[in-house]
């Protein structure tokens, strides 16, 4: 079974898992749990800086940063990086200990606080030579629009009656309406941050 990288380099996919045999990517629900929660996450790391980059230069010279090509490490605790930058994550992960963090979620965390800390590999140190038949042409994930469309096509709509579920009485004019929001100062067009 042919293995694949989608979006980014470094996580690899069963071809057969995530695509039809026309080449099209397969319903959400048709694709194994694992893959699938990297996919989906994929969808909101394809367009994020290296993760490097971004300690050297933050938000304020954030086009200074090169975009991210490759990801290392399990979902949401995941390392984003350049093709300049790849080789730091190589050194430390091979010779500075990083491989202890394999598979856990303080795994980006601990890279981010050793590069924050001013540790790099020497100089001249190689990073991986990665052969790719063509790599500038891997596959793209759907983008977000598309995932929540995927997600959102087997839901009946059914709405969950919390207070019943606790045993309390659902009355009508316990409900929250418009004025009361209002008169909460919640402000609903705020925009929040992403998990990123």
């Amino acid at each position: 079974m042919a293995k694949v990288s989608v979006g980014l380099r470094g996580w690899r996919f069963d071809e057969a898992e995530i695509f039809t045999d026309e080449g099209e990517l397969r319903p959400l629900d048709e694709i194994p749990e694992e893959p699938r929660e990297r996919l989906v996450r994929l969808v909101s790391l394809v367009e994020e800086p290296c993760d490097v980059c971004y300690l050297e230069h933050g938000d304020e010279a954030i086009n200074r940063c090169n975009q991210a090509r490759v990801v290392y490490g399990e979902p949401h605790g995941e390392v984003l990086l350049c093709a300049e930058h790849e080789s730091d994550f190589i050194y430390w992960f091979r010779e500075a200990g990083g491989s202890d963090h394999k598979g856990t979620v303080e795994f980006g965390d601990t890279f981010h606080e050793w590069v924050a800390a001013g540790n790099g590999p020497p100089e001249g140190y190689a990073a991986v030579e990665h052969v790719d038949e063509d790599p500038d042409e891997l596959p793209d994930p759907p983008d977000q629009t598309e995932i929540q469309r995927r997600v959102e096509a087997g839901f009946d709509g059914d709405r969950i009656d919390i207070r019943a579920l606790a045993g309390e009485d659902a009355d009508a004019d316990d409900r929250v309406g418009t004025d009361d929001v209002d008169d909460a100062g919640v402000d609903l067009s705020t925009d929040y941050p992403s998990n990123r």
